[in-house]
């Protein structure tokens, strides 16, 4: 069975990193440079960057910003947030990202995510979903979680994964920030319907709830970011957690660090 990956999160907000509740409310959470390094000595298995208002803004990531934390980690980055065209993601690559996280662009025009696979490769491609469990299923939502639209969030998954991305990142806007959990059924029903791997993202807040979405919604990567910011979890100790109920993770890097 392949390790489970456990991946901090750094929601990025003129510069600094960020954390708020369902989308909203959002709190400074520190200086996102020290914190990719801190993750780095955690054992992180990877490090995702979310410029999470370039899209309703309209302008591109910060590219100075991945450059100065890529110098920093030697761990996969993985960068999203207005990204709309090949050439975004050339720059991303060359600024010292890994993988490009693609949302808003790939809904409106899901030809993109074909021609960045052919181009880049779908182990590149990250298609993020945002989605919200409303009425009577979860749909999808886009412009960091502004605009709603009629599609459901698992159809969505397997188009994106038919037209090329190679992984999906699927938050839960009723659970994120929430601290009371993982969203397990809808991670679950994707994780079982499409075959590549899904993070999941949104509503972590103690140990037992990355034992319930490994064991139970079947995820293959959790995501996390203020329990992880403000050192609420550290990841060696949820890695010896999650080994010692034999969910397979990476330990080695962390076995000699003080816990």
């Amino acid at each position: 069975m392949l390790a489970k990956r456990i991946i901090p999160c750094l929601d990025i907000k003129n510069g600094r990193t960020v954390k708020g509740i369902n989308f909203k409310h959002l709190k400074d959470a520190g200086d996102p440079i020290q914190l990719a390094y801190w993750y780095t000595k955690q054992g992180a298995d990877e490090l995702i960057f979310l410029d999470i208002t370039a899209t309703n803004e309209k302008r591109k990531t910060l590219i100075s910003l991945v450059k100065d934390i890529s110098r920093h980690i030697n761990i996969p980055f993985t960068v999203g947030g207005g990204v709309r065209e090949e050439k975004d993601v050339e720059l991303l690559l060359n600024a010292g990202a890994d993988k490009i996280s693609i949302n808003t662009a790939a809904f409106k025009n899901p030809n993109l995510l074909e021609n960045l696979s052919k181009r880049f490769g779908s182990q590149c491609v990250v298609l993020a979903i945002d989605t919200k469990y409303e009425g009577d299923g979860w749909w999808v939502y886009l412009n960091g979680g502004r605009i709603s639209t009629h599609t459901k969030a698992l159809d969505w998954a397997k188009e994106g994964i038919s037209r090329g991305a190679g992984e999906i990142l699927l938050t839960s806007m009723n659970h994120d920030g929430t601290k009371n959990g993982f969203a397990l059924d809808i991670t679950r029903k994707i994780s079982e319907n499409i075959f590549t791997p899904v993070i999941a993202s949104g509503g972590a807040g103690k140990l037992e709830d990355f034992y319930k979405i490994f064991e139970k919604g079947k995820a293959d990567a959790a995501l996390a970011a203020s329990i992880f910011h403000y050192r609420e979890i550290k990841i060696p100790k949820l890695k010896c957690y999650l080994n010692q109920l034999y969910i397979p993770v990476r330990t080695t890097i962390v076995e000699n660090m003080n816990i």
